[in-house]
């Protein structure tokens, strides 16, 4: 991968290595026969493991295809794969070229994907099949700036349509490579500043943003993370967030480079409980909605069980304050605290241990970022002895701000600022950031740059409060419900208490300029089953959803969840539905975060009825 000069010009260490490019250049020489990657290779039906010597080599051929193309420095080269060694070898080899990376998430609908082609102006394009380029050639968008398409698993159907652009397979394309590369030489390395990803945010509310992170962004937000989650060489990462989530981008594919440790690639989303059990990882980068999920089914293993729900109740308890404990943290139900050293060692090996297997057993740090953590979840996992740590950022901040450790953990927060991150609270009681992880603004958008950014701080639109050093995340500063009585509401709380139940799966809550406040929520599937069996309803008829008995049934079960909240803010209706809200249906980000608009704009015929009723 490397010439005798860049070997003699190698960084001594982390702290000299100044971009991203230099990173990877730096980890193949540091440890060359060390694990790097594992995957399943289907053809193989198996696992297969890479050093980082041979994903020098893999960066290396495709740099040298690269290179043929001519492209300016700074040309953006759009990556729409699935997680795995490909989509790294061309991030790699595009940031060794002094290109900018456009990750773009693997199932994502064509159109978000056709606008964010054109408005990157995208030079190259590698997608997984034919069908995803076809799928966005059918959207009728203009792509002057695009040159050429590279499939990686290309099956060309007969009856397909010419390609508006040059389009070959990744074989094909990396065979140019080999038989041209001699005549092209190596041009200018990519500097700090350079941009070293254009990552589009998630467009909840509008139109996706290309967000500008430097080498410098993104780097520094590495070297800070890795002095306070600390991985080591001998840890192995499961990764399956998409690597177009920024989150993923830093914690769960530039981290590992930087300590050296190994990264096993999911299968898929649907295979992830049993791909933790294969690989068994010591660390886990993920959002909530897999805690979630582990937990319902546990929930679900337990409803047949008075017993056994009693015993799992028990031992969150007992392991919560044990928790608590151990974190200094003020215990709020001490009654029979004595008892807890002498039944836990039961608990733990009953309820505990049955839950921690789920997650391969030998998990040490389990973090949980991109939304928050519903503290009944947050709760039961960290008394069931799960170490998992809560951490706050954004895509603009390359995107770390904070993070607890699990020496250091408080799960109501979302820890302390990391080094070098400076953060403040501004009017409405807004959280401010400043630091060298901060963007250098957005793609084309000069006026939402200057929204954003004042005198170096990002306005971040959350609220918080920073308590004896630690941010408390409080709400969004727009994204408030204000009722037509004037009383205003923050939407993604009550969605978090409504979705600690295991019956709803999703949540929508909303009620601004109406008289109160309601809500759509998504129902599981068994745990509706189980609720319609009580209430004498046919589960697989579609009008039992409308029935009065089930409506009043859901509702108090809402009205049991959000007691805590104020009168006005608990939902007086509810819309029933079992039809989840996915990135395909354009309900959800890609991030999986609730498109709000978009999902306004589903219900509304239900949502008017429900305010006419």
């Amino acid at each position: 991968m490397m010439s005798n000069s860049a070997e003699s010009s190698l960084a001594p260490d982390l702290a000299a290595v100044q971009t991203l490019a230099e990173l990877l250049t730096w980890r193949v020489a540091l440890t060359p026969d060390a694990q790097a990657y594992r995957y399943h290779d289907e053809a193989k039906a198996g696992w297969v493991s890479l050093t980082w010597r041979e994903i020098g080599e893999k960066v290396r051929h495709v740099d040298a295809a690269l290179r043929c193309l001519t492209l300016p420095r700074g040309a953006r080269i759009a990556i729409l794969l699935p997680n795995g060694v490909d989509a790294v070898c061309i991030d790699q080899a595009a940031l060794a070229n002094a290109c900018v990376p456009v990750p773009m998430h693997a199932l994502d609908n064509p159109a978000s994907i056709a606008y964010i082609l054109s408005d990157s102006d995208a030079a190259l394009l590698v997608v997984q099949s034919d069908a995803q380029w076809q799928a966005i050639v059918a959207t009728g968008v203009a792509l002057p700036s695009l040159q050429q398409v590279v499939v990686v698993s290309r099956e060309v159907q007969p009856d397909a349509p010419m390609s508006p652009v040059p389009i070959c397979s990744l074989d094909e394309w990396l065979s140019t490579g080999v038989d041209g590369q001699s005549a092209h030489h190596n041009g200018p390395a990519p500097s700090a500043d350079d941009l070293a990803a254009l990552v589009y945010t998630s467009g909840t509310t509008g139109k996706p943003k290309g967000v500008m992170l430097t080498h410098r962004n993104v780097l520094s937000n590495v070297k800070a993370v890795l002095q306070r989650v600390a991985p080591q060489a001998s840890d192995v990462f499961l990764s399956f967030l998409p690597l177009s989530h920024t989150f993923e981008r830093t914690a769960g594919y530039y981290l590992p480079i930087a300590a050296g440790s190994c990264v096993a690639f999911a299968r898929s989303t649907s295979l992830l409980a049993e791909d933790m059990l294969i690989v068994r990882p010591t660390i886990l980068i993920s959002v909530p909605r897999i805690y979630e999920r582990v937990f319902a089914g546990v929930q679900a293993m337990l409803a047949g069980s008075a017993l056994k729900q009693g015993l799992f109740a028990w031992a969150q308890r007992v392991g919560w304050r044990r928790f608590c404990r151990a974190q200094g943290l003020a215990l709020e139900d001490a009654a029979f605290a004595w008892l807890d050293p002498l039944v836990w060692p039961i608990l733990n090996a009953l309820a505990a241990q049955p839950l921690l297997s789920r997650f391969g057993g030998r998990l040490r740090v389990a973090v949980s970022g991109g939304a928050p953590l519903s503290p009944a979840i947050a709760h039961a996992f960290l008394g069931l002895g799960l170490p998992i740590v809560q951490g706050y950022g954004m895509t603009e901040s390359a995107p770390i701000v904070s993070v607890n450790t699990p020496d250091d953990n408080d799960p109501a927060t979302v820890g302390r600022a990391l080094a070098g991150v400076e953060v403040r609270i501004g009017e409405n009681r807004e959280l401010q950031v400043r630091g060298a992880n901060v963007m250098r603004g957005y793609w084309k958008r000069e006026e939402d740059t200057a929204k954003a950014l004042t005198d170096g701080w990002l306005h971040t639109g959350d609220q918080a409060a920073i308590e004896q050093g630690r941010i408390r995340i409080l709400g969004r500063v727009k994204e408030i419900i204000v009722t037509s009585t004037g009383e205003k509401i923050a939407p993604a709380d009550l969605e978090l208490a409504i979705t600690a139940d295991a019956l709803f799966e999703q949540a929508y809550v909303f009620g601004d300029n109406r008289p109160f406040i309601a809500c759509v929520v998504v129902l599981g599937r068994s745990e509706w089953r189980r609720l319609a069996a009580g209430l004498q309803l046919d589960p697989d008829n579609a009008d039992s959803l409308q029935s009065s008995s089930a409506n009043k049934a859901v509702l108090q079960r809402i009205r049991d969840l959000t007691f805590s909240f104020p009168h006005y803010a608990q939902p007086r209706a509810v819309v029933l539905t079992l039809e989840p809200w996915t990135i395909e249906n354009t309900l959800m980000t890609p991030t999986l975060k609730l498109k709000r608009n978009n999902l306004a704009a589903h219900f509304a015929a239900a949502i008017s009825q429900l305010y006419q009723r």
